[in-house]
């Protein structure tokens, strides 16, 4: 029988707040976390915004003279894990560590510590190249570094699904303790992807928004007047723990997840097959033991993006039918701008949160609805409902999809 699995502890840092509370307050705000980049190395690009964080302290979790060995992804990674942990309120000397696992992904990695040592080497040569290069750059380093400093045994990996990095290392997660392996494990995500290089490549292939006069409106998901994502960072943890295991120990509970659906669209590198999507929605609410018309709330994947908020709005129809009109869905990347691998771990993060204070978050800056975008998005201002079942959406580039359903305990 599958076990329950419940969540114990959330952590986040993002340009909206580096702790969980502050990133909820400014999200029920409708508070926008994109800003103008000021560096003249973004001039020639047609992208000059993005939410990057600028007031992370990584000594509120790491020495100093440990902070060079990591990349920025790692340490975002780690500080949220830390941050989850915390909340969780687990005692790391009674824990049995062989039973608790760490699944930390990240879309690209060590991606300035790569750069960095590129461009020493093109400038001093080969022997001037980091010696912790390697270490510092790979996908999973965040993950290792986490089971490093807690001493968890269990299994610790880092998932690699672009957009959907998070919710697959949640979703997997989940079922590795409901089938007993594991009794707890820290997932999500980190990225720091804020280059020249990614905003140059993104540039080329017009996936961002130009919308550079006015930052805060730029990211405008389901809006007709929409031109892309905006870049952003961060990352979002939470620790998953079987239901029992959390009791026994008097956990405080911030609520269960129920199910997981995983797919693939099997059809083009970018762009998005809805019934991948779609797929992925049914199968969360079935291994849920739900029904459609059970979901009150969608935590849309909601890029901001022409073909994607069009697809993601067409696989909730496929779904729920005429439920689809009733349930409220709404995009936070429309403050938060697109965290890339992390994306995921911060909207679980803030599906919790909505769940426990019964609070749609908002869309903003939809002020003209696309045609073909025609649901209740929660349009530019926070509502109060009751929320007992949220699913979090994440799509990734190359067909990747992941949901998380999520109920109120």
């Amino acid at each position: 029988m599958k076990r329950r699995v419940v969540v114990t502890g959330s952590g986040v840092i993002s340009p909206l707040g580096n702790d969980v509370e502050t990133l909820w307050n400014n999200i029920k705000k409708g508070k926008s976390g994109i800003k103008p980049l000021e560096s003249e190395e973004y001039q020639d690009i047609s992208t000059k915004i993005a939410g990057y964080i600028d007031d992370f302290n990584p000594e509120k979790f790491l020495e100093a003279k440990e902070i060079k060995k990591y990349d920025l992804f790692t340490q975002y990674g780690h500080a949220a894990a830390m941050q989850a942990l915390e909340q969780s309120e687990l005692d790391l000397e009674s824990v049995d560590k062989d039973r608790v696992g760490v699944y930390i992904g990240s879309g690209t990695g060590g991606l300035q510590t790569l750069l960095s040592n590129h461009e020493t080497m093109l400038e001093k040569g080969t022997r001037r190249v980091s010696p912790f290069l390697i270490p510092t750059m790979i996908n999973n380093m965040a993950a290792g570094l986490v089971a490093i400093k807690t001493g968890f045994r269990g299994p610790s990996f880092a998932t690699v699904s672009a957009c959907a990095t998070s919710n697959h290392a949640i979703g997997e997660a989940y079922l590795n303790i409901a089938h007993g392996y594991t009794d707890a494990i820290l997932a999500g995500g980190a990225e720091a992807t804020i280059t020249p290089l990614y905003f140059a490549g993104f540039s080329k292939m017009r996936a961002m928004s130009t919308k550079n006069d006015i930052p805060e409106a730029a990211s405008r998901p389901f809006d007709r007047h929409r031109d892309g994502f905006v870049m952003s960072e961060g990352a979002g943890v939470l620790f998953l723990e079987e239901y029992d295991h959390a009791k026994k120990r008097d956990a405080p509970i911030l609520g269960e997840i129920i199910g997981y659906g995983s797919t693939t669209d099997a059809y083009h590198i970018t762009e998005p097959d809805y019934r991948g999507a779609a797929k992925a929605m049914k199968l969360a609410i079935e291994r849920g033991d739900i029904k459609p018309e059970d979901v009150d709330y969608i935590n849309a994947h909601g890029t901001s993006t022409p073909a994607g908020d069009v697809s993601e709005t067409k696989a909730i129809k496929e779904v729920f039918g005429a439920h689809a009109y009733r349930l409220k869905t709404s995009s936070t990347k429309s403050m938060l701008g697109h965290m890339f691998g992390a994306a995921g771990g911060a909207e679980a993060v803030i599906t919790l949160k909505s769940m426990a204070e019964n609070m749609f978050p908002p869309t903003m800056n939809l002020e003209e609805p696309d045609s073909e975008c025609d649901l209740d998005y929660v349009a530019n201002k926070a509502v109060e409902g009751n929320i007992n079942i949220a699913l979090s959406n994440g799509f990734g580039f190359g067909g990747h999809n992941a949901v998380i359903a999520f109920k109120k305990i």
